[in-house]
Formats: structure tokens, C-alpha cells, sequence
């Protein structure tokens, strides 16, 4: 049965023409054919002659060591050739570790120890606001990129299916910013060099993601970035000329 819903769910993703080849990035039909009884045989790219996916029988961790060095092949796996569909909770998840990390800040920087109710009232709203700040700060970042791709190739941003694809793909990339909370834990004299490395290993995960998606060249992806970045800056100046702490 179960490798009766295997072959249900190849046959359906093929006709969808979702698989591609993680070394050259052009469409396959297939991952493997079974032959039953646990025999698969592994499908060759017809266009470079490569295993179409090779990571189908690797272990998880090392797809992941993979994908942490930023390995294409690694990338187009996960957004290709399987179902993974955890992007929307990764990215909350993501905004709740932004969220504390500038709320610890910002109670660092009070020296209020008043143990009244009220004042842990605002603190718990300082938190929300923190996580509201960063939520639009993230919205501002994806659609700077999303203009500017719009924008420089809009070929390639013809249907909802393509902006689905990298949305999906920015917010699985961005899962670098879960060290934000070790990061803080385990706090020394480094940590603001630390929590730079993170944003700059976040920026270089975004880049490749989109890289791969499109399958573009180094620079634009780069461009999008900055673009992104600079709308991102524009939100955190507003919020500051309203006075808020960000």
C-alpha cells in the first residue's frame, strides 16, 4: 500500500511537471522506478546525464549540512522534488525569535524594576509590538524583492504558482534566524558580531533560493536583495521617526 501511494504521488507530481534535475535544474518525469519489492533504481537526467536526484538517498542531516553550504543542488531538492510544507510555521517561528530578541533588548535598556501588574502589562505589549514591527519589516523585504524581479524579469512572474514557489522558497531560506535565540542564551562580548553573520548567512540563503527558483544568474538575485533591504530600512526609519523603539 504504502509503495502504492508512492507511485500514486510520483505519477501526480510529474503530470504537474514538479520534478527537476539537481544538477542542471531542467524537468524530469521521475525520481526513481520501482521495480518492487523494495528495488528502486534511481532516474538519469536525459539532458546532463546525471543522477536527476541524488539526495533522494542521502541521509536527512547531510542534506542539510548541504544545504547550510548553500549547495544548489541541495536547494532544488527541497523545493522541487519533495513536499515540504512547513514554510508558513517556520517563518512565525522565525518572527517570534526576531520579536524576543528585540523585546530582551529593549528590557535590557529599561532599568524599570517595578514589579507592579501594569508595568508587566506593557512589557507583555512590548513584546507584540515587537513581533508586529518585525512582521512588517519582513513584508516590506519580500516585496522589495518581489517589485524588483517583477520589475527586471517579469517573464518569470507571469502566474500565482511562481510567486507561491518563491515566497515559499524566500521563507524556507530564511531559517538562519533561528539562531537568534542560541545567539541570546548563550550571550558573550561577540554577540552583536554573531547576530551580523546570522543576517549576512540569512541574505546568502535568500540569494541562493532565488537563484534557484528562477534560475538566474548571481547578480539579480543580489540586486532584489538590496532593493529589498532598502524598502526594509524605509519601514524601520518611519517607525523611528514615530518614535517607536525597533
Amino acid at each position: 500500500e504504502a509503495l502504492t501511494g508512492r507511485g500514486v504521488l510520483s505519477r501526480t507530481m510529474a503530470a504537474l511537471g514538479a520534478y527537476r534535475c539537481v544538477e542542471c535544474n531542467r524537468e524530469a518525469a521521475e525520481l526513481y522506478r520501482d521495480y518492487q519489492r523494495g528495488v528502486l533504481r534511481i532516474s538519469i537526467c536525459k539532458s546532463c546525464q546525471k543522477p536527476v536526484d541524488k539526495y533522494i538517498e542521502y541521509d536527512p542531516v547531510i542534506i542539510l549540512i548541504n544545504a547550510i553550504l548553500c549547495k544548489a543542488q541541495a536547494y532544488r531538492h527541497i523545493l522541487f522534488n519533495t513536499k515540504i510544507n512547513i514554510h508558513g510555521k517556520l517563518c512565525i517561528f522565525c518572527l517570534l525569535c526576531e520579536a524576543y530578541l528585540r523585546w530582551l533588548q529593549l528590557q535590557d535598556s529599561s532599568q524599570n524594576t517595578d514589579p507592579d501588574d501594569l508595568i508587566r502589562y506593557a512589557k507583555e505589549w512590548d513584546f507584540y509590538r515587537m513581533f508586529g514591527i518585525a512582521s512588517f519589516e519582513q513584508t516590506s523585504f519580500l516585496v522589495g524583492i518581489f517589485i524588483t524581479l517583477w520589475w527586471m524579469r517579469p517573464e518569470m512572474m507571469k502566474t500565482k504558482s511562481d510567486f507561491i514557489l518563491l515566497l515559499k522558497a524566500l521563507l524556507l531560506s530564511s531559517y538562519g534566524k533561528l539562531l537568534l535565540i542560541p545567539a541570546v542564551i548563550w550571550e558573550h562580548d561577540y554577540t552583536p558580531l554573531c547576530l551580523a553573520f546570522i543576517k549576512v548567512f540569512v541574505l546568502i540563503s535568500n540569494s541562493q533560493a532565488i537563484r534557484v527558483t528562477l534560475n538566474l544568474n548571481r547578480m539579480l538575485p543580489w540586486l532584489a536583495i538590496f532593493f529589498g533591504l532598502i524598502l526594509e530600512n524605509g519601514v524601520v526609519y518611519l517607525f523611528q521617526k514615530m518614535g517607536w523603539d525597533v
